[in-house]
Formats: C-alpha cells, structure tokens, sequence
C-alpha cells in the first residue's frame, strides 16, 4: 500500500473531519496543531548534517506546517529517542538548533528515550487568534496561485549533492537548514477575509498544487516551473481571490484555478488526473 492509502483508512477510522491539512485546527481552543517525526537513515543520516542542523529541521519542519495554516507559532514538543553512542555535546547541540527554528514559539517540553537510532518527534501548536486559517478544500475558480518570489527545488538539488559527495553549501544549507516563508503567511493570514489554501511544499510545488486541486474538487493550471517536483523545500504556495493580490507584495502568479475539468492538475500540456502520475517519494513504495 501506498502513503495516501494508509492516510485514507485513517480518515475513515477517526472521523473527525481533522484530517487532511497540514494541521488540525481545534476552533473550540483556538489552536492549530501539527506533529511530524524525523528517523534516522529515512529522513536524515548522521554523516551529513551536524546535530545543530538535525534540531533546527526538525523543528522546522513542523513550524512550517503552523506558517502553512496561517496561524502564529506559539509552541513546541519535542520527544527524542537516542542511541548509546550519542553524547550530552550532541543533545546540546541539537537543542539550539531547534531554538533557532522557533520563528517566535517557545519549547515546553517533551520526552527523552532510548533507542536503536535516533528518533525525533515534534509536535507544534499555533494560535489562530487575528488569523483566518486556511483549507485546502477551500480554493475556488477564479483564484490565482501565488508563492513568495524564488527558486524551486533547491532542496532536493542539496540533498543529491549530499548523496553525490558534492560541495554546493548553498544548494546543501537549502535542504539542511530551511527557511520559512513567516512573512507571506502572516501577510495572508492577517489580511484575507475569504476562504483560501495555502500549503507547504514539503514533497514538493507539484504535490501541493495537486492536493489543493483534489481537496477542492477543481482544476489548476500552471506552466513547467524548474524544481517544482523538488521535495522538501517547505516554502509556501496559496490559492487566494483575484481582488486580495492588491493587498500582497513580493509574490508571484504561478498559476489559475478553474472549473473541475478531466484533470485535477495541467502543467503545460500534460494532465495529472492522478495522484501516482506526479510519482513523488512514498515512504511505503516498495523496492
């Protein structure tokens, strides 16, 4: 089975309704909330990044989930599972990596174990108060597709200069140690009186455009754009009405929301009705 399989059967055994953004919100409290776990020899490998950059993008990943909502980061979790070999420099160094992540939350906690490798989990809690939250299912036609300006894909391109033995310290710092677009979200948050979506594109541009596209039930459509199906760049791409542009600066149009056609996603010519098609990492795939 596939990721979005198991997360499937989840959303049909919890039936909340709480699942399918990058974080819950909990209205009745006021919090947007969102975990995510980091394994070693998976998502990182010891002999590439050093425990300062291992706590920064473990937090990090996570505050970018809270930017992605549009709320405002306030706290942090952390539960971290050791192995034997690893010494007290290396739990210090990884805490002021995560400190450096923060974007203005406060770390109030968590849990500490053994391990065969190292484990992270982080769980981060944001406060929707002077907020509109965002949806994935909430874009609609007639809505462009807008991301701070930059590049795409740089990330990605770090980590196969890490797998390549390579030196790029600019490309291999994108993956490393990411930064957050806080400013686009709170600029949205803050200011949008509509519905909107807004994600990060933690497995990549492409994969975000498809799910708002699917969550929606419509069509978007974009050009090719070079490192859109880059994993893990956590920048922020959004869904918003034509009229609020006048309020934003600093961004880019990257595409146009439609009517559902045959298609959840067109990029250039070619038509992505499934997900498989985008054929973006799976932690589940076989081989």
């Amino acid at each position: 089975m596939k990721e979005q399989d198991f997360i499937e059967i989840i959303k049909q055994q919890i039936g909340t309704g709480l699942i399918g953004d990058d974080c819950a919100h909990l209205k009745e409290l006021g919090i947007v909330i969102s975990q995510d776990s980091l394994v070693e020899d998976i998502h990182f490998k010891r002999a590439w990044c050093t425990p300062y950059q291992l706590g920064y993008k473990s937090v990090a990943v996570n505050i970018s989930d809270i930017l992605a909502s549009g709320a405002k980061p306030e706290y942090v979790t952390i539960a971290l599972s050791l192995p034997k070999d690893v010494d007290e420099k290396f739990v210090e160094e990884f805490y002021k990596g995560a400190k450096s992540a923060l974007h203005g939350a406060k770390i109030a906690g968590g849990d500490i174990t053994g391990s065969s490798k190292i484990f992270v989990s982080v769980t981060a809690i944001g406060s929707d108060k002077g907020r509109k939250i965002s949806s994935r299912s909430a874009t609609k036609p007639g809505y462009a597709v807008i991301s701070k300006k930059g590049d795409w894909g740089l990330s990605s391109a770090g980590l196969q200069e890490l797998m390549k033995g390579g030196s790029n310290q600019r490309l291999i710092k994108a993956h490393l140690e990411p930064e957050l677009e806080e400013d686009f979200s709170k600029q949205i948050a803050e200011n949008i009186r509509s519905d909107y979506a807004m994600m990060d594109t933690s497995d990549g541009l492409a994969d975000a455009l498809f799910q708002i596209a699917r969550a929606s039930n419509v069509t978007i459509k974009t050009d090719y754009i070079e490192g859109m199906f880059g994993a893990e760049d956590y920048r922020l791409v959004a869904a918003v009405p034509e009229d609020f542009l006048k309020k934003l600066d600093d961004y880019a149009i990257l595409g146009r929301v439609f009517e559902k056609q045959d298609c959840f996603l067109v990029i250039g010519n070619k038509k992505y009705s499934r997900y498989d098609d985008l054929k973006v990492y799976d932690h589940f795939k076989e081989g």
